[in-house]
């Protein structure tokens, strides 16, 4: 009987301190303010924090972040045989608003990515020192130059969220 009820009573503790920490480290609500109520120029909001009641400035750079589902995993292939296994989690930056090409084109970003991916372990980029801030960079921006000529200036990069290195 005990053997059954202590990892209850274990995981109940652990679900209840879980929630109660959420609860206490909780963000501060943000309440919409209209500025123009009558609607004379068009309908604008402002996010305003109920903490210091200033408005917050729309930032005229602002970018959305869109996550692509699946990771991406790329053999780095020498001497006729897979010496390694590189896996990245990539994000496309787009302008706010336009999150939704990304989804809609997600099939042939994908496929544009593994092709630089690719190109770039067949050039021996995932070899050494593959993280280093130049690979990185010359990678990034090839990955951002195949994104724009899919979705157009849309895309303002593309980030490298997780990236790893497996030796078989």
């Amino acid at each position: 009987m005990m053997k059954v009820l202590l990892p209850v009573v274990l995981a109940a503790i652990g679900i209840s301190g879980g929630v109660g920490a959420g609860y206490i480290m909780r963000p501060d609500p943000l309440e919409t303010v209209e500025i123009n109520p009558c609607g004379d120029t068009g309908s604008e909001t402002e996010t305003v924090a109920t903490a210091q009641n200033e408005p917050v400035e729309p930032d005229p750079a602002a970018a959305e972040y869109v996550k692509l589902n699946n990771q991406f995993v790329v053999p780095v292939v020498s001497a006729e045989r897979i010496d390694a296994l590189v896996v990245l989690a990539l994000s496309v930056e787009v302008a706010v608003g336009q999150s939704s090409l990304v989804y809609e084109t997600e099939p042939k970003l994908r496929d544009a990515f593994l092709q630089v991916l690719f190109d770039h372990a067949n050039m021996g980029g995932f070899a050494g020192e593959f993280t280093s801030a130049n690979n990185m960079d010359v990678l990034r921006m090839s990955l951002t130059e195949v994104a724009q000529s899919i979705i157009g200036m849309a895309a303002k990069g593309i980030l490298i969220t997780d990236i790893g290195r497996q030796d078989i």
